[in-house]
């Protein structure tokens, strides 16, 4: 019973440090709010920025594996280029060892060890979660109550294996791991595989490092190996994505593989002039320090070689079907649904970002389909009808997809300016489909007109062409106050909305006279205020939608 007791332990530990691990990853997510929004306009720039970044947002989620999954997503989204998507994945490896470092403070010293400040810390944490109500205090009880857990977690680990620490089977398992190199990286590769962290494999063994069974050149090997095993989790991520997507993930692959294997060479070549040092007991900070050394050098090793690995990864996973996907690619933007990637959802802040861009470009198709259906009008063509029809039953599906995706962003670990947002958008998603509607209903009568053969008068068409100019400029002014926040926009939509309003009425009024004055047929008549009548409520939406950037911009 003994035994089994520790079994429980130590599996109770294991789920304590990796549940405490992943409460802080949500707290310092939600405290860092907006700030990962300007992370991800830095991708944009040079390597040695995606790779500050990487770092830093590994730090924060406390998974390299989280992170490369989100450049995958990235990738598969249009959002990054593979060349930007290489500096972001080496700064994640250099951004994971802060979990190593966190899990060997009990060695820094008697104030540091877990049993002393984890109590408090959770102690401290459920307080200011219970009595506090300001979001921002909720979040740093989060972080304090998370990094407790993590600690009591790795308590409990460390206390279950205390008792076997001069078990032979300990020291006989690492003598071999050690001697052996490849069988000591395949053991940290298939560890950190099964279990899908890095970090917690890393943790397990510095746990057993602290009780002094693990020796250098079997921790070398190990933490080797689980640089490799980290992959595991972008690859099989990547499976439904497209061919640069994979290619993320190849990259990935092919840095910590190629990393581990230069550097596992060279380690083994020092073990083999200094077996003393090979065989000396070491501890939960020398695996910090050599997991840090190992992903620092590493990427200022292959740092030079970006753009080749790049290239390898084209050869590894090859275009041979190129030619298909552009045959079987549309020509037309308004076929394109949008480009949501669950990946995306490892961390809500990065997913909302990606959920705006995917609305704006709604609101851009949206543009499309008045222009299309405006010039139906215009034209009387019947292809532009079709176009416009063609579009109405994108925007349909579009709507739903982003309904979906937004559902689960909200799930998420986000502040309350960023679920203000997500409402927000479901709002705004609304409205765009409800302008698309309208164009659809602009479209239905323009085919009307051309099986009827009728067409609007030359003042007609002049007030046509007037209200039709100022409700495009409406909306795009909407789409751009969306995607900027800029309170400019809104106000220019305000504006136009009510030169909007007393120009349909005027539209109508002089429409009306024409009528009296037997100047215009009944039927272009109705045709026409039909049109009116759809014109301004695609205005009415375009308010809508700055109205909800406003309420943003006031929070």
């Amino acid at each position: 019973m003994e035994h089994i007791e520790m079994l429980f332990r130590f599996v109770g530990g294991l789920g304590m440090f990796l549940y405490g691990m992943n409460v802080m990853a949500d707290g310092l997510q939600k405290s860092a709010g907006n700030r990962m929004k300007h992370l991800l306009e830095f991708l944009t720039r040079n390597r040695l920025m995606g790779i500050l970044v990487g770092a830093g947002v590994t730090a924060i989620v406390q998974s390299s594996s989280a992170t490369t999954v989100m450049v995958v997503g990235f990738v598969n989204a249009g959002l990054m280029t593979l060349v930007q998507a290489v500096g972001v994945i080496m700064g994640a490896n250099i951004g994971t060892t802060i979990t190593a470092w966190l899990v060997s403070m009990s060695e820094w010293g008697a104030v540091f060890k877990p049993e002393f400040f984890a109590p408090l810390l959770i102690g401290i944490g459920a307080f200011l979660f219970l009595f506090s109500k300001k979001e921002k205090i909720k979040d740093i009880s989060e972080i304090l109550t998370g990094f407790g857990v993590l600690f009591v977690g790795l308590s409990f680990m460390s206390d279950s294996i205390t008792p076997y620490r001069e078990a032979p089977v300990f020291s006989e398992a690492f003598r071999i791991l050690g001697s052996n190199p490849i069988l000591g990286i395949l053991t940290g590769l298939v560890v950190t595989a099964v279990i899908q962290s890095s970090s917690a494999s890393v943790g397990i063994l510095q746990t057993l490092a602290a009780n002094g069974v693990v020796n250098w050149s079997s921790a070398v090997f190990i933490t080797l190996g689980q640089n490799i095993g980290t992959c595991v989790t972008a690859l099989l991520s990547s499976l439904g994505a497209n061919r640069t997507a994979k290619r993320a993930a190849v990259i990935h692959l092919l840095f910590n593989a190629i990393g581990a294997v230069v550097f596992g060479a060279g380690m083994f070549l020092i073990f083999s002039l200094d077996r003393t040092w090979a065989a000396s007991e070491v501890n939960s900070v020398g695996i910090s320090v050599f997991h840090t050394v190992f992903n620092i050098l590493n990427t200022a090793f292959l740092y030079p070689f970006g753009n080749q690995l790049v290239k390898l990864s084209g050869i590894l996973v090859k275009d041979h079907e190129k030619k298909e996907e552009e045959a079987e690619e549309l020509e037309d933007i308004s076929c394109e649904l949008p480009h949501l990637d669950m990946r995306l959802l490892e961390s809500p802040s990065f997913a909302l970002e990606g959920a705006v861009k995917e609305v704006v470009r709604m609101g851009e198709m949206a543009l499309l389909h008045m222009e299309t259906a405006f010039d139906a009008v215009r034209t009387g063509n019947q292809k532009r009808v079709d176009r416009a029809f063609k579009i109405e039953e994108t925007m349909n599906e579009y709507e739903k997809q982003m309904a979906e995706y937004l559902a689960q962003i909200s799930k998420g670990s986000l502040t309350e300016h960023q679920r203000l947002v997500v409402n927000d958008l479901f709002y705004t998603v609304s409205d765009i489909e409800r302008i698309s509607d309208h164009c659809d209903n602009i479209a239905e009568l323009a085919e009307k007109m051309i099986q009827e053969g009728l067409s609007f008068s030359d003042m007609a068409m002049e007030g046509f062409e007037k209200i039709t100019a100022l409700t495009i400029d409406s909306v795009k002014a909407a789409v751009l106050a969306r995607e900027t926040e800029r309170m400019a926009y809104v106000q220019q939509v305000i504006q136009i909305e009510d030169e909007i309003d007393d120009l349909e009425e005027d539209l109508r009024t002089e429409h009306i006279d024409r009528l009296a004055r037997n100047e215009c047929s009944a039927a272009r008549g109705v045709f026409f205020l039909d049109m009116l009548s759809n014109i301004e409520r695609i205005s009415d939406h375009a308010n809508n939608i700055v109205g909800y950037v406003a309420d943003e911009g006031e929070e």
